[in-house]
């Protein structure tokens, strides 16, 4: 392919014919064809399996391979090159909210368990522990690489060797540690290696996460979350790591097997549980929303993307940047934002667990090429067969397995009931064997996640999927020959295919051509393994791979150019050189490659690889700002030349660039294109988005310009803009609108300080100080007031039982329920029995008057409610009968994460509490009226989160078991749409 990089002087013309010359080259010789058209993937239909209670296609089939007490509570699972099953065990899941005289647990840690089928029936006969230990707490993530056994157990990442293959542990090693998330959900996720030989593996919100590699170099990792646990240390917003970036949320990481060259990947998720790798070194992962916001999703990551949680520097929650309008998915992952990865497959509600990568025909042909996604809150595996789509790709949800039929996954509706735990399947993780059978874990609980459990027998299941009526036989792989290692290279287990390329590659060149053989494969997941094991082994190794950047599947040529930028010092004529390939995904490649090059090196193939953008492909457009990252400002003046023309006319492919580059330079051909009437609306509103992501006072200037306009559709949005900002990103700029009030109503705040005041008072009389608090406790902003005295225990005991009996006839309900950490109050005489209430006939009808009359004035269903608490439209989905009423019942036991009440107290001694949506200059809190509260940081005397829920327990409602029954009945039956 030739080289087509023109140099910067030459014209915009010149670059044009030069792309359109090398795009027919491409398209008529044999060097660079387009991918042919896929054939739609469909499973067919599916049939119910009354061996094992589960819907399948009806060309698979499904045993039990193994079940308690073999192991307990499986979290996570993989295959060694004997094609025996490790399972890691959680027994001590939250042992601070699950009570361990009730629920089974080991005194001296979580373990680690290996199960076998020795004799090939399809039942595993034989576990035994290789290891217990106390620094196992919940562990998340197994991997077993040659005779390492890697464990993912907050905040380490523990490998155990095996040096003799005793199955037992010979040393331990802190391979990593500093990863937030002790015994949480929201921690440090599984080992997987990668085609390149390395280890791939992520870690959840629950952060701070700072970690130094082996090299020294350290990760430091934070954002705006604190919830769950009580092992959660400050997580700060803001930091930077040593490669100067700062990284938020959920992360993605990749480093040597030696520990050195960490490196991360990908930020900004929620609770990516795994990352799954294909051989081309495409990586998939799942993540879960806010609960009740019906926003998982299943996506493909991009190198260093950001997935959108929260804000770029971790400091704001998705509800602080929504905008008017806006879905509640789009502003949940900020996919209006520029910078931000499209968000793949947005699956609903639910816990999204493990995933895997298929790439044999053992299964069927049809499944090579699948992505399986565990879904423990749907009850269900996910299936998907993704298909290229501009620079990304689409992924078509199907449901492979699961415990439902089809319209009860797709409505949340179940016929569960506690005799038919049909909901208590809860896929944990899905396994690719030796043999190419799907391996599925399960958790079995009424409950997923979130610190809870109802079943205190800690049982679990590992099913077996395979081809109906066929046989897979577990191979022999002697990884003592080269033929051996050739078999494990090629083998469908991944964490087996590293067994055989560490070996292959030590032999370098010696084995170069078993290993070129490859290529002539059919299955192109082995060739791309090829491509990635011969950049390993030498000059002649390598000099093969560059051959492949000529291959006729984009997805070779794509594997080739990633193989290579890990062994050439100087990528750069590759790119070049690919930098017009007519598949966008290869250009995305050469992009993302290029994000930390100097400029002077990569102008050029920038510009050449800005030139092929239309604007209408989001995945490509993201590769080039990564390609861009801080080069905005540099690079803008050639842009512009080559690229650019009067703001009036700038192309749509340019126009989405400068959308997502938002330099400085931009400000005034934003500013015309927002207030020129010849524009579409959609035009306007772009430009003016792009306004408000710039932090100049230029930029600032001209949103209130634009304000001051009279074009209707983008006057109101700028306003929005500006009020917006102030609170945070613009807040030290000059504006002249009003002042956004803080929300606190001084004038109400002042009669509470009056009395207030008396309780400080050391010369009034304690008659004086009852009367001052019992007028506190029976107000809304004095009650608060009362919390924060109590909080510093700064009230007399005397005060302290005058306060009980008032306090909890507050009218705000919070107050009422968080008054219960510090004042004693009557118990409620009646003990709720989930035994009796799951034997009463509930009346759904009945059921909605309960929720109207008791949850509305928190919880949403549909149009109805109050957005206070979680979203309940689909927790029938995700809970059956006595999940919920566990929930209801111990409200406390598992306060859902991102709904922590704060209380703050003002250096003047007013008080606000609510839902902390942003920590930074102004700290913003949603109060329980649903009002917005934009405080000065610097007006702060002290802040502090409850981890007690705010929802009343039933006898503070005043509801009976009877209430329950109908409650649940309702809830259960809900279609997700509304009541």
């Amino acid at each position: 392919m030739p080289n087509s990089i023109l140099k910067t002087g030459d014209s915009k013309q010149s670059i044009a014919l030069a792309g359109s010359l090398i795009l027919f080259i491409c398209l008529f010789s044999s060097g660079c064809q387009q991918e042919a058209p896929r054939q739609p993937f469909s499973l067919g239909e599916k049939y119910y399996d009354d061996s094992t209670g589960l819907y399948l296609p009806e060309d698979l089939q499904a045993t039990l391979w193994a079940e308690s007490p073999q192991f307990f509570n499986p979290t996570n699972m993989d295959v060694d090159a004997k094609g025996r099953i490790w399972v890691t065990e959680a027994l001590n899941y939250r042992l601070f909210r699950n009570d361990p005289e009730k629920f089974k647990n080991h005194a001296a840690g979580d373990r680690v368990m290996i199960l076998e089928d020795a004799d090939g029936d399809g039942v595993a006969e034989s576990s035994k522990v290789f290891v217990q230990d106390e620094d196992l707490t919940a562990p998340l993530g197994i991997s077993v690489i040659g005779n390492k056994v890697i464990v993912s157990s907050g905040p380490s990442v523990i490998i155990y060797t095996d040096e003799n293959g005793d199955d037992k542990p010979d040393n331990k090693e802190v391979f990593l540690t500093g990863f937030g998330g002790l015994d949480h959900d929201h921690g440090l996720h599984a080992v997987v290696a990668g085609p390149d030989g390395k280890y791939y593996f992520n870690a959840g919100n629950a952060g701070p996460h700072i970690v130094t590699d082996k090299s020294g170099w350290t990760l430091r990792s934070g954002s705006l979350y604190n919830g769950g646990s009580p092992h959660m240390k400050d997580n700060e917003p803001g930091m930077v790591s040593d490669d100067g970036k700062m990284w938020v949320g959920g992360i993605a990481l990749r480093i040597n097997p030696d520990g050195t060259g960490m490196k991360v990947l990908g930020h900004n998720f929620r609770n990516s549980y795994e990352l799954a790798l294909d051989s081309y070194g495409n990586m998939w992962q799942n993540d879960n929303d806010d609960d009740g916001n019906k926003g998982v999703r299943v996506s493909w990551l991009m190198e260093g993307g950001n997935m959108g949680y929260f804000n770029t520097d971790g400091s704001r929650k998705w509800q602080a940047d929504r905008r008017p309008g806006q879905a509640t998915v789009t502003a949940h992952w900020h996919q209006e934002d520029p910078g931000v990865i499209p968000l793949g497959d947005s699956t609903g509600a639910g816990s999204p667990t493990g995933v895997t990568f298929y790439e044999s025909d053992l299964l069927g042909e049809k499944y090579r090429g699948t992505l399986m996604a565990g879904e423990a809150g749907r009850n269900v595996i996910l299936v998907y067969k993704p298909e290229p789509k501009g620079a990304g790709f689409e992924l078509n949800r199907h449901n492979l397995i699961t415990s439902l039929q089809e319209e009860e996954v797709e409505s949340a509706k179940s016929r569960a009931t506690d005799a038919d735990k049909t909901k208590w399947f809860r896929p944990s993780d899905v396994l690719v064997g030796t043999d190419g059978a799907i391996y599925v874990a399960d958790w079995y609980d009424g409950m997923v996640g979130g610190h809870r459990m109802i079943d205190s027998t800690g049982y679990g299941r590992i099913y077996r999927i395979t081809p109906k009526g066929k046989n897979l036989p577990k191979p022999e792989i002697d990884l003592s020959t080269k033929s051996g290692q050739i078999a494990a290279l090629l083998n469908p287990a991944v964490n087996v295919r590293n067994a055989g390329f560490a070996l292959l590659a030590a032999q370098g060149s010696e084995a170069l051509e078993e290993v070129k053989a490859i290529l002539k494969d059919e299955n192109p997941y082995h060739q791309a393994r090829a491509i990635w094991l011969m950049s390993q082994m030498g000059t002649a190794g390598i000099s093969e791979v560059e051959k492949q950047l000529d291959a006729d599947n984009p997805d070779l040529r794509l594997t080739a150019f990633r193989a290579l930028r890990q062994v050439k010092s100087d990528i750069l004529p590759h790119a070049r050189e690919l930098s017009a390939d007519p598949s966008p995904k290869v250009r995305r490649e050469v992009a993302v490659a290029l994000r930390d090059m100097p400029l002077e090196a990569v102008e050029e193939t920038l510009i050449q690889l800005a030139s092929h953008h239309d604007g209408a492909d989001r995945y490509y457009v993201e590769a080039l700002g990564l390609a861009m990252d801080g080069k905005e400002e540099d690079i803008y003046p050639a842009l512009e030349r080559e690229l650019g023309s009067d703001p009036l006319d700038w192309k749509p492919g340019y126009a989405d660039l400068l959308w997502r580059l938002h330099p400085r330079q931009s400000i005034a051909g934003l500013k015309a294109r927002a207030m020129a009437n010849q524009l579409s609306a959609a035009q306007r509103q772009k430009a003016v988005t792009a306004l408000g992501f710039i932090n100049d006072q230029e930029a600032v200037s001209a949103m209130q310009e634009i304000a001051a306009s009279e074009i209707t559709d983008v006057k109101d949005q700028a306003l929005w803009w500006l009020r917006y900002r102030r609170n945070n990103d613009w807040n030290g700029f000059e504006m002249e609108i009003p002042e956004l009030e803080a929300n606190l109503s001084p004038e109400i705040q002042q009669e509470m300080l009056a009395h207030k005041s008396v309780l400080e008072d050391k010369n009034a009389s304690m008659e004086q100080k009852i009367t001052a608090a019992n007028a506190m406790a029976k107000d809304r902003t004095g009650g608060y007031m009362l919390l924060a005295l109590a909080e510093r225990e700064a009230l007399w005991p005397e005060l302290m039982d005058a306060i009980g009996p008032s306090i909890f006839d507050n009218p705000e309900q919070a107050i009422q329920v968080l008054a219960g950490d510090y004042f004693e109050y009557a118990s409620h005489d009646a003990v709720l029995s989930p035994d009796r209430i799951s034997n009463l006939e509930g009346d759904p009808q009945k059921g909605k008057l309960v929720y109207q009359g008791k949850c509305a004035t928190c919880h949403r269903i549909g149009e109805e409610g109050r957005n206070i608490g979680p979203d309940l439209g689909m927790i029938g989905a995700k809970l059956d009968q006595q999940g919920l009423l566990d929930a209801i019942i111990n409200p406390s036991a598992g306060v859902a994460f991102g709904y922590e009440m704060w209380l703050i107290t003002l250096k003047d001694g007013t008080v606000a509490a609510g839902f902390l949506q942003a920590d930074g200059p102004i700290v913003v809190l949603e109060g329980m009226q649903n009002e917005v509260y934009n405080i000065p940081a610097e007006d702060i005397a002290s802040r502090k989160r409850f981890n007690t829920s705010i929802m009343p327990d039933p006898g503070q409602l005043d509801m009976n078991e009877e209430d329950l029954a109908h409650l649940t009945a309702y809830l259960t039956g809900l279609s997700g749409e509304g009541g």
